[in-house]
């Protein structure tokens, strides 16, 4: 005979049915303990006891001083497609020319009546542009003529500050003076790669890598050496290890929060253990981190460069991936690098846009960046849960997805058959874009996985579009 439920397991119940539905979204704050007692004419204890269970079910989480919010990573029957299995490279050192195809596949996606699922961008309506525009206006106002001249590199040294204080939350003792103010974060990665390699040097990257870094590499006529990694906690270290003893290269770019395309996070102590292993063998990390302030847990990941202890760890990041698309200000904070950074940037384009980086010091210096990172996480938990339940609904068997704790980016792959080339442009004919797994790798592999993007805010033709490219995908499968 089953027990009759008691209240506050009702209570839960019903919240938790609230929010599998999408009645309650991530993110979204539930009714104080006082609200629900009132509502239900329930005992606190109740409340809190029902409150207490979904967050020990990973569905409700709290926050210090604010209350009780729907997880952002709320469990979802929607999303359950397996993950896809770590690469396996083979190791050797390839030539790079991958900037053809990068070129047109993004071409062919620039049109706003297309579905921007294979855009790079998240959309420009989740930024608050108005007010950083009324930070610059007033930034302007109160420009000292001479920092025009005092400011061109290493940057403003008031926006320098507020990126120091930032770091230092984060853990990490960065010096304002050893900050370089760049062109976005893909300048401050091209100029720490130029400041510790030569053409004809080797370089490792994630298989798959971020497709800007295989063309840095081309452009630099440097060998790429793709290392395994796993689409949850990044590349394999151990393969690693191999490919720093076999190839002795000059660096290691990666991504280690959030990588594009795949999403995967390293934990902690892999950070750690990744820059002790490259301190040992002298090689400098790129860290690329455009993503890290969008997590969709508790606290922002541990920077590799926390572990720094040689100067070696080369930290990159923007602005632009989570406040300002559009304003092109980065920056690095490249260690014992700092001075040949700070050259390099001179020497090839002065300085950033002045105007762009008082806004942004302006609206760092005011507050609220916290306050709009937590919503902007919020939406792209929520629109991540979208599409995943889309893909579930549509996609063809055999599909596995990725399920990242922060970023954008949904790394699919389709069942063997189908070729993602061939996908990308069936696709753009029904005005869906899509990045095909090719160019992500110097050899041009992954050919059957795509990389969505669901930083947009989902509309009825975001799923129509999923819908569509689900049945692109199947009858591909049918045809194969």
């Amino acid at each position: 005979m089953k027990l009759r439920s008691t209240l506050y397991e009702e209570l839960a119940l019903e919240i938790e049915d609230m929010v599998a539905r999408r009645v309650l979204l991530p993110g979204e704050r539930l009714p104080s303990v006082r609200q629900q007692r009132a509502r239900r004419g329930v005992s606190p204890s109740t409340v809190f006891q029902a409150y207490y269970l979904l967050e020990a079910r990973g569905v409700i989480e709290s926050r210090p001083r604010s209350g009780y919010y729907v997880a952002l990573r709320a469990p979802s029957a929607a999303a359950a497609a397996p993950e896809p299995e770590a690469s396996r490279p083979d190791g050797a050192p390839t030539s790079v020319d991958v900037s053809g195809l990068v070129f047109d596949v993004l071409d062919a996606a620039r049109s706003r009546a297309i579905v921007p699922f294979g855009s790079a961008f998240p959309s420009p309506l989740l930024f608050p542009l108005e007010r950083l525009a009324r930070g610059m206006a007033s930034g302007m106002r109160r420009l000292d003529p001479w920092s025009t001249v005092a400011d061109l590199s290493p940057g403003n040294a008031e926006l320098r500050r507020q990126i120091a204080l930032r770091y230092q939350l984060d853990g990490v003792q960065v010096a304002a003076e050893d900050i370089v103010i760049t062109n976005g974060a893909l300048e401050a990665l091209n100029l720490c790669l130029q400041a510790v390699a030569r053409p004809g040097d080797t370089v490792l990257v994630e298989s798959p890598a971020f497709y800007a870094a295989l063309q840095a590499l081309e452009r630099m006529e440097l060998k790429a050496v793709e290392v395994a990694t796993h689409p949850r906690d990044g590349v394999d270290l151990d393969a690693l290890a191999a490919a720093l003893e076999r190839h002795r290269p000059k660096a290691c770019w990666l991504m280690t929060s959030f990588q594009n395309p795949l999403g995967s996070l390293m934990p902690p102590e892999k950070k750690r253990s990744l820059v002790a292993l490259l301190a040992a063998h002298g090689v400098p990390l790129i860290e690329d981190d455009v993503y890290g302030e969008l997590y969709f847990g508790h606290r922002r990941p541990t920077l590799a460069k926390r572990y720094d202890g040689e100067g070696l760890v080369m930290h990159c990041s923007s602005f632009s991936k989570c406040l300002a698309p559009g304003y092109r200000v980065g920056w690095a904070a490249p260690g014992r690098h700092a001075r040949a950074v700070e050259r390099l940037k001179l020497t090839t384009s002065l300085a950033a846009a002045m105007p762009s980086q008082l806004a942004l010091a302006e609206y760092l210096g005011q507050g609220g960046y916290d306050r709009h990172l937590r919503q902007l996480r919020a939406a792209l938990a929520g629109q991540q849960e979208r599409m995943l339940a889309a893909l579930a609904a549509h996609f063809p068997a055999g599909t596995r997805v990725t399920r990242p704790e922060g970023g954008y980016f949904l790394w699919v792959e389709l069942p063997d058959g189908v070729d993602a080339l061939a996908l990308h442009q069936a696709a753009l004919r029904e005005g869906i874009g899509i990045a095909p797994g090719p160019m992500f790798s110097a050899k041009r592999a992954f050919r059957n996985c795509i990389r969505l993007n669901y930083g947009h805010p989902w509309e009825d033709s975001h799923a129509a579009a999923i819908a569509t490219l689900g049945g692109l995908a199947r009858a591909a499968v049918q045809a194969a």
